[in-house]
């Protein structure tokens, strides 16, 4: 991957020693906070230009990055100032969805890449200063809207189950099959996680004895490394796919020819996304009913409705915030409360 525009730079160095950092970087942080990055250093330059007519100055001025922050935290809708001309130029070249307010997140997001870009330079943030801190915060507050769900429905077991009902015995429902469920039930994985597993992460040599399979998780949004297991149904279609492909080294999964017959490539995050949909709709569910998310969200749904303690279940999920968890024990929980009950 090549983002010259995201990556550190510091004056002084070698050119051998700017390389060798350039390159560690890469291989130090996930392929999505990089596209991100990427995605982010494109929209804050063209604010600026649209805003103050300006390339980006590193360091950035304190005026500058307290004006973003008021740009993105009011509804431009009813105002005819230069930020609603800043919105409408973003929005002309397809940067900026609509004159709304931006989600907090998403404010949140921008301004954590762009003082990203100054550490990468080893410059200090205009962010950090009192003022801009808690025109953050206050923007924060007065933003403040119900999070959306990641997926429309968690995929419990139940819809799991037809899911899995609906891949056939070809190589493709074969890995399909595989995909599912070890998305499933080695903690609700990201389609990214998933598509980046490589066959050294998995070691087989457990199945045959103890009918489990080690997963071995780099790199993954919350941990830096991660030993995850597949037991039972997960572990057996996980070694059906890696015996019938075969998978002897490189990525885990991968796409699979016209021919029935498995490519070299890995599969890419989005081919995650639309194995789920695909399965989803062939088993009866509607268009959008879930997304890919919902793998991660119905693992722990199904946790609590079986009672699976919480710790338990983080241990697989690998959520490093109990609350953030305990969001979907509560949501299980709400209806099987008999408090809720008091008036039946």
């Amino acid at each position: 991957m090549t983002l010259p525009a995201a990556l550190p730079r510091l004056d002084g160095l070698a050119p051998e020693d700017a390389e060798a950092l350039t390159d560690l970087y890469i291989r130090g942080t996930p392929a999505n906070t990089l596209r991100a990055h990427a995605r982010d250093l494109v929209y804050i330059r063209a604010w600026k230009r649209a805003a103050f007519g300006a390339e980006l100055a590193w360091p950035e001025r304190a005026d500058v990055t307290l004006r973003f922050v008021l740009d993105h935290a009011r509804d431009l809708a009813a105002e005819t100032g230069a930020a609603r001309a800043t919105a409408e130029t973003l929005i002309a070249a397809g940067l900026r969805r609509s004159l709304a307010c931006p989600a907090p997140a998403t404010l949140d997001r921008r301004i954590a890449s762009w003082r990203a870009f100054h550490r990468m330079r080893d410059l200090a943030s205009p962010f950090d200063a009192p003022l801009i801190r808690q025109a953050r915060a206050k923007a924060r507050r007065a933003c403040a809207r119900a999070p959306a769900p990641k997926s429309a429905n968690p995929i419990t077991r139940d819809v799991l189950e037809a899911m899995l009902g609906v891949c056939d015995h070809s190589l493709r429902g074969v890995r399909d099959r595989a995909v599912l469920m070890l998305g499933w039930a080695s903690g609700g994985r990201r389609r990214a996680e998933i598509a980046g597993l490589m066959r050294d992460d998995i070691d087989t040599g457990p199945f045959a004895e103890d009918g489990l399979v080690r997963l071995r998780l780099l790199g993954t949004k919350t941990t830096g490394h991660a030993q995850l297991v597949l037991k039972g149904r997960a572990a057996a279609a996980l070694m059906r796919w890696i015996e019938a492909a075969p998978i002897h080294e490189g990525p885990l999964f991968r796409p699979v020819s016209r021919a029935d017959r498995a490519l070299a490539r890995g599969l890419a995050p989005d081919a995650i996304r639309r194995i789920v949909a695909q399965r989803l709709a062939q088993a009866g569910y509607p268009p959008g009913f879930a997304a890919p998310h919902g793998l991660r969200s119905g693992f722990l749904t199904q946790a609590a409705r079986d009672g699976a303690p919480l710790a338990a279940a983080m241990r697989l999920s690998l959520h490093r915030s109990a609350a953030q968890a305990q969001r979907y024990y509560a949501d299980a929980d709400l209806a099987e409360n008999p408090a809720a009950d008091l008036l039946e």
